[in-house]
Formats: C-alpha cells, sequence, structure tokens
C-alpha cells in the first residue's frame, strides 16, 4: 500500500507523516487489496481539514473531515475510511457468493 501524504498551507512534518501512515495499516488489516492512499492536510484557520482518496480494487472511496486538532481529524477520517473498506469488502464477498449460488443452480 502506497501512502502520499502532502499539505496545503503547511508543513508535512515526519511525526504527522508517520501518524498517517501508521493510522492506515488499520485499513490494510481489514482489505488487504488496497492498492493506495493520498492524503491531503489543509490548515484553515483554526480548523484542520484532511481527506483521503483510497484506492481498492474495484473502486475509489473517498472521505474528509474537519477539526481543530490535527490528530483529532486523522482518526476520524480513517474511521470513516474504516467502514467505508468494511462495506466494499462485504459488497464484494455478497456479490462473489450470490454468483455462485447461481452458477450452481444453473448446472
Amino acid at each position: 500500500m502506497n501512502v502520499t501524504v502532502t499539505g496545503q498551507h503547511m508543513e508535512v512534518t515526519p511525526a504527522i507523516r508517520q501518524y498517517v501512515v501508521d493510522k492506515f495499516e488499520r485499513i490494510s488489516r481489514h482489505f488487504d487489496e488496497v492498492i493506495d492512499v493520498a492524503v491531503v492536510l489543509n490548515v484553515e484557520k483554526l480548523r484542520q481539514h484532511i481527506e483521503a482518496n483510497v484506492h481498492v480494487k474495484g473502486q475509489d472511496l473517498f472521505a474528509e473531515t474537519t477539526h481543530e486538532d490535527m490528530y483529532a481529524a486523522i482518526d476520524g477520517l480513517v474511521d470513516i475510511l474504516d467502514r467505508q473498506v468494511i462495506r466494499h469488502k462485504e459488497k464484494r464477498s455478497e456479490h462473489r457468493q450470490t454468483a455462485l449460488k447461481h452458477l450452481a443452480v444453473g448446472e
């Protein structure tokens, strides 16, 4: 999984970059087919705005969040993306099981 972290109106420190990479490992634990992640950190006055695009096999997932604390915003973003990845994984497995049932009935 490739993680790209960029900052707008701020400098991305090694500590923030490592925190983002560590948090996004949680997503790869739930779904092995995560290809790459693009994270954009943006500072707007006193608000920290973070958005991420996650490219998984078969779909692109997008999430964004805003918070006063950068680390809390990263945690919230990972929670949102984690739910999306789990939902995507369940849909793929349901689709596959349905296709296998149709093949078995057709025989």
